[in-house]
């Protein structure tokens, strides 16, 4: 129960900066991959390791290796601490990368921006199921060239490339539609074809997010 409430307290709240009145949800909330963490872990065991050593053995090493436990324990914290907090998130509008402690980074670009997303995976991400992410977009200054120790990297970038997928769907159906408008309004309202009855009815205009479900879903699938 500690942990779980100290977890939420350091939770970076994503929810807090998307957009809800223009409907931005969460498609993925990325988080590092648990080999992260293995480090910080092997830190504080030895930690313990050298306060089992300093209660048992003789008392003028002792301040010594107090010392270097307690640095150990910190040092294990902060890198812990550190990597909770850093998320990359991907929603139906934008993607957002948050980081940092005291300090917080928040950099966010359009979906549409990012041009190329290649994923690699060592051989110990082959294993242990963790990828990192290059991205090649407008916005590499912002913190989005690379995302490390991604789990689940090949689903995770099937969730990138359909996002913005159906972002670039939705944008063009969005021009169709206005350039459709803006012929018929300089016709002085006659009609100039079945252009906008096509475009009202095309399946790709009927595709929509499902939030409750957190996925895509398409009417005509029935």
């Amino acid at each position: 129960m500690v942990w779980v409430g100290l977890r939420r307290l350091l939770d970076p709240k994503v929810d807090r900066h998307l957009i809800h009145s223009e409907g931005e949800v969460i498609i993925d909330e990325v988080r590092h991959h648990w080999v992260v963490y293995e480090t910080p872990s092997m830190e504080a065991m030895f930690a313990l390791l050298l306060i089992g050593v300093m209660l048992f053995g003789p008392m003028k090493a002792a301040p010594v290796l107090f010392g270097i436990a307690v640095a150990l324990l910190l040092h294990a914290a902060w890198k812990s601490i550190n990597a909770h907090r850093d998320r990359f998130v991907v929603t139906n509008m934008r993607v957002i990368r948050i980081k940092g402690v005291f300090s917080q980074s928040i950099a966010t670009t359009p979906i549409m921006r990012i041009l190329d997303v290649t994923v690699k995976k060592p051989i110990m991400g082959r294993l242990l199921g963790y990828g990192h992410f290059v991205f090649e977009s407008a916005a590499q200054e912002q913190g989005f060239r690379e995302i490390t120790y991604v789990s689940r990297p090949d689903e995770r970038d099937l969730t990138i490339q359909t996002v913005i997928q159906r972002s670039g769907l939705r944008a063009s159906v969005k021009d169709d539609a206005e350039s459709a408008d803006n012929g018929s309004g300089e016709s002085g309202g006659v009609s100039v074809g079945p252009a906008p009855a096509a475009v009202s009815h095309s399946p790709v205009n009927k595709v929509i997010f499902n939030s409750e479900r957190t996925n895509w879903s398409d009417p005509f699938d029935g």
